[in-house]
């Protein structure tokens, strides 16, 4: 039995991609005839982990309705509900339903990396991160020596070369001072903690690809065409 379990983040309203995004939310959008959703749990899956909670918000009954075919992973769907809480507060809804430790991965991030790599490194949370030089999105990392990284949510330093690569390996006690149904982002904590030197990184080498914009959309199907 795997002793991995994720978070999906897929409650965004994918405003970028309005075309796409009109009637269904936007980790459904076809890719290759299937959607997205569908690469992202079979990728979950190839990296040993069975037990996924989808972290929804608009039209998420949409995501209920697919995830009901799926039969090849235990899932659960948690609403924000009426009041959206931000990826952070999400996650903090959701923590009750994990045993321990988990991955965060965001719901239009197709990610090819081995999501084990992040848990071999000793911390209360590892981010995998990605050398950007500001290309696919304007860096927002910065290394420490000791491996250590400083995470910014305001991403206007251009001497910052790496990226949040989209996949994080995380204990539940940095979420221990929230209270419940809390608004926040993830990416507040992530610099919260990461000044505290609480957050390790991991570099993947190979790029991400994404379905928040249509040049990612694009990219990406292109990719899988190969």
């Amino acid at each position: 039995m795997s002793k991995y379990e994720a978070i999906i983040l897929c409650g965004g309203k994918g405003s970028r991609v309005s075309e796409y995004t009109r009637n269904i939310p936007k980790c459904l959008i076809k890719i290759k005839g299937k959607p997205f959703l569908y690469h992202q749990l079979i990728f979950l899956k190839n990296n040993n982990i069975k037990n996924v909670i989808l972290s929804a918000g608009y039209l998420s009954n949409k995501i209920k309705n697919y995830v009901k075919n799926v039969n090849f992973m235990n899932i659960k769907v948690v609403d924000d509900g009426k009041k959206l809480l931000g990826t952070g507060g999400a996650i903090l809804k959701s923590l009750k339903f994990l045993k321990s430790n988990f991955f965060v991965i965001y719901g239009d991030s197709y990610l090819t990396l081995k999501l084990s790599k992040l848990e071999k490194i000793n911390n209360v949370a590892t981010m995998a991160i990605y050398r950007n030089y500001n290309k696919f999105d304007k860096s927002n990392i910065k290394i420490n020596n000791d491996k250590k990284i400083i995470y910014y949510t305001k991403k206007n330093n251009k001497r910052l070369q790496y990226i949040d690569y989209g996949a994080s390996y995380l204990s539940k006690q940095i979420f221990i001072n929230k209270k419940k149904n809390q608004k926040f982002d993830l990416s507040e904590l992530y610099e919260k903690i990461s000044k505290k030197n609480m957050l390790s990184g991991y570099k993947v080498k190979k790029r991400f690809y994404e379905i928040g914009s249509y040049n990612g959309i694009n990219d990406l199907k292109k990719y899988l065409e190969r």
